[in-house]
């Protein structure tokens, strides 16, 4: 890892860069020396803090590896908890660079909140848990049930909007956030509980008898999850975007954070212009050229984070499915690094 000092000069010396002239997000990140991420409450397998200190998941990594590529440090992260309730309003703010947790992205957010959704790390869809000795196989078995929800998300609107489709009553039991539902389902307050599959998912691994939980099989909607940043910072809003190019590019490309330092010698123009070996694609960001290599060398690629944060060897064990790369017949597509 380079000494920060000299980062820190390649950094200022990149601020000329097309695009960099004004200041914003990325010198206030660099001369901090920090990012500031917000992340959810305790949704293990994307944004979990350990009882030592330390945080770990799929939307962390997010963060850890947008570091990696700015200050070329992934542990130079302050991660700020948010509930649904508070996660836009602290990013208007200001008062954290970037949102990492599970957010979905809609019309009205992008537009009406003046947020850009810098990409999809995570196809979701909503779904519903119920203890399987309740003998249940269908969500449109739940009419009259009391479903367990979290106040002011997408996830509430889409609860209402399928139980008013199929003529069901609702008796919805409202949470501040998600952590709080699930400890109001696992209770018994509640017949079921109602969330993204993955979090669902997630909660169910540190039940006290997870196996005595089951999804039902239906998907209410579309929930296509990613980072998001303020309107108004097109540089910020670059840097976070390609970051998450750059980590499906390095797993369709085969570059890991194993092999990367030998994928230097590699004759492929791609891996070359991602690891800095050749071309100047650092600079057009305002980073130094070597941005990808860090990112990749301390993080890993996609699909590295994914399998260790909620891939089937982990207690989340979730299928990579629709987040395969899309040369497995997934929807994960990096754009052209070049």
């Amino acid at each position: 890892m380079r000494l920060p000092v000299l980062r820190i000069a390649a950094l200022m010396a990149s601020f000329v860069a097309p695009g960099a002239a004004q200041a914003g997000t990325l010198q206030d990140v660099v001369a901090r020396d920090e990012l500031n991420c917000g992340v959810s409450i305790g949704l293990k397998g994307f944004s979990y803090q350990h009882p030592e200190g330390h945080w770990s998941g799929l939307d962390v990594d997010v963060c850890r590896a947008v570091a990696a590529a700015v200050l070329g440090d992934p542990d130079k992260v302050a991660y700020t908890p948010l509930t649904p309730k508070e996660r836009f309003t602290t990013l208007q703010s200001g008062d954290v660079d970037l949102l990492s947790r599970n957010t979905t992205w809609t019309l009205l957010r992008d537009a009406a909140l003046e947020l850009n959704f810098a990409g999809v790390t995570f196809y979701d869809g909503q779904g519903f848990m119920v203890r399987e000795d309740l003998g249940l196989t269908s969500a449109l078995e739940l009419d009259g049930a009391t479903i367990c929800v979290p106040i002011g998300t997408t996830t509430e609107l889409n609860l209402h909007d399928y139980f008013k489709a199929h003529r069901m009553e609702l008796r919805a039991l409202r949470k501040e956030n998600t952590p709080d539902v699930a400890e109001a389902y696992e209770r018994g307050d509640c017949d079921a509980m109602t969330s993204d599959r993955s979090g669902l998912a997630s909660f169910r691994s540190q039940f006290e008898d997870p196996g005595a939980h089951i999804l039902l099989p239906e998907v209410i909607s579309k929930e296509p999850l990613g980072p998001v940043v303020r309107h108004g910072d097109d540089q910020w809003f670059d840097i976070v975007k390609w970051t998450i190019y750059l980590l499906l590019q390095g797993e369709e490309s085969g570059v890991t954070s194993e092999n990367v330092d030998e994928m230097r010698a590699s004759d492929d123009p791609t891996v070359q212009r991602m690891l800095g070996v050749s071309g100047d694609l650092g600079r057009q960001l305002g980073l130094p050229d070597d941005w990808g290599y860090q990112v990749l060398k301390q993080i890993g690629n996609y699909g590295e984070i994914y399998d260790r944060s909620v891939g089937p060897q982990t207690p989340v064990n979730l299928p990579r499915g629709l987040n395969a790369l899309w040369i497995d017949g997934g929807l994960m597509y990096p754009m052209p690094i070049r």
